[in-house]
């Protein structure tokens, strides 16, 4: 039994059926499927340790918050972040994403200052921005994208100018599976003095992420991507940034001392966990993040470069289909293809390929604007995770052939 095969074996849904054919999951940009690792730790935690963290002395609480604790220390770890305080827990990539909208708005942001994003951001990286703008009266700038999908990055240095307070940019594109310069973005930005906010909801499933190599002054993503429970999310921030921001939300917990005549905050990171913080879910990430480092095990990756490989290949061989993202190498594209069909509508696709057993995902992908810049209503989107195998990726051309043909009639 190859890495590989074994691996799969932890995820149970893996082997399930869909219509009596067995499944074949390609959905992982949307959410991946969970290991038994992660399963039992939530069953430990909530079974065992169910109780309120931090507050209490008897002996359950202790435990749930040691599980929690020990949690920031794994995901500082892995993030190789500088101390345990740049750690914050959220309920995701989106939330996450919203604290430093509000949070770093009121610190940093006035009225005719601007904030740059790329044309090729999720929604969630988009909306918050642009609700920050509009409560304060700023600017939104937007870097641009070719017709590859790459970011045009030499317009960068003249959208910066001293009223820019933040770039937001995505490691990965959720559309396009294109890896963007990250650190470059990062250099053209901190030499005009400018923070960089980068969304790693895919990033930190393809790419071994380490934040102070990158620079950035924010890392956010979402557990549920990762193979965590759903309802969990990490913000980095630099420390230095962390302490001039004020609280997202008050509450329990994320306080010094509470008066009539006013209130003092904890210090980093309670200060932006407000509340009952999610006690069986956090702890997930945990035996997440050591299944994403085994699945970095050199045999799968290489399976992975194979599935690339073969699907830009088959993909370019189809008439009438047009991908969107086109690497300038292949180590600038992850296992994520996005693409509309001549004469086959995608939400018709996905339908039948569903009846196949493949699950893909159809529509917009949360990226209107990105559909609106290459004309489009909606894609076909393929996203294989380091769990897929390259039979899966024949199987799935296979029926996309076969869709395809009868659509077309």
């Amino acid at each position: 039994m190859t890495q590989l095969e074994k691996i799969r074996q932890e995820f149970p849904a893996l082997g399930e059926q869909v219509y009596g054919k067995p499944l074949v999951y390609l959905d992982n940009a949307a959410t991946s499927q969970r290991p038994l690792s992660v399963v039992r730790k939530w069953e430990e935690v909530t079974l065992k340790y169910n109780a309120n963290l931090h507050r209490a002395v008897h002996r359950l609480a202790d435990l749930a918050t040691q599980e929690y604790e020990a949690t920031r220390d794994a995901v500082r770890d892995y993030l190789n972040a500088e101390s345990r305080q740049e750690i914050v827990f959220t309920s995701g990539a989106t939330a996450a994403i919203n604290l430093v909208a509000f949070s770093f708005g009121e610190a940093f942001v006035r009225e005719g200052d601007e904030i740059v994003v790329s044309e090729a951001e999720h929604h969630s990286n988009i909306v918050p921005w642009q609700m920050l703008c509009e409560r304060k009266g700023a600017r939104l700038k937007v870097l641009p994208v070719d017709d590859g999908g790459r970011l045009c990055l030499e317009a960068l240095p003249g959208l910066l100018t001293p009223r820019t307070k933040l770039v937001c940019v995505a490691h990965i594109s959720n559309v396009l599976g294109l890896v963007n310069p990250v650190k470059e973005v990062v250099k053209i930005c901190h030499s005009a003095g400018c923070p960089v906010l980068v969304d790693g909801a895919q990033g930190i499933v393809h790419e071994r992420v380490d934040v102070r190599d990158l620079v950035c002054d924010f890392y956010v993503f979402s557990g549920h991507k990762v193979y965590a429970a759903p309802g969990t999310g990490v913000l980095y921030g630099r420390r230095a940034l962390l302490e001039q921001m004020p609280p997202y939300m008050g509450g329990g917990e994320m306080i010094g001392t509470v008066r009539w005549t006013g209130t003092t905050y904890a210090p980093l990171p309670q200060k932006f966990e407000a509340g009952t913080q999610n006690i069986a879910g956090t702890p997930t990430l945990r035996p997440a993040l050591e299944m994403a480092q085994a699945l970095r095990d050199p045999a799968v990756e290489a399976e992975q470069r194979a599935i690339k490989e073969f699907m830009l290949n088959k993909l370019s061989g189809i008439p009438g289909l047009r991908l969107y993202g086109i690497p300038a190498s292949p180590e600038e594209k992850i296992p994520l293809f996005s693409f509309s069909v001549e004469q086959a509508h995608h939400e018709d696709l996905a339908l039948i390929l569903d009846k196949l057993g493949v699950a893909v995902r159809s529509g917009q992908m949360c990226a209107e604007p990105l559909m609106d810049r290459f004309g489009v209503t909606g894609m076909l989107r393929v996203s294989f995770a380091p769990y897929n195998t390259l039979q899966e990726a024949e199987y799935f051309i296979q029926s996309l052939e076969r869709a395809i043909k009868m659509l077309r009639g």
